[in-house]
């Protein structure tokens, strides 16, 4: 998920602040580089919480059923 998900939103961002210009893959691929190293420790510490959060909607709904 967090390779995904950086890569997508590098190209984005990169494409967006500089265009298409020539060489723009090796600016994304810096820039991608920089963003799965934020992405993924954030999914580590995310994912538990949303889980959590994820189960208590679950469960508030089944008890409204």
């Amino acid at each position: 998920m967090a390779l995904l998900m950086s890569c997508i939103m590098a190209l984005v961002i990169s494409i967006f602040n500089v265009g298409l210009i020539e060489g723009i893959v090796s600016i994304w691929l810096k820039v991608w580089g920089v963003a799965f190293i934020v992405a993924f420790p954030t999914v580590i510490v995310v994912l538990p919480i949303v889980r959590k959060l994820v189960n208590l909607v679950i469960e508030n709904s089944d008890e409204n059923t």
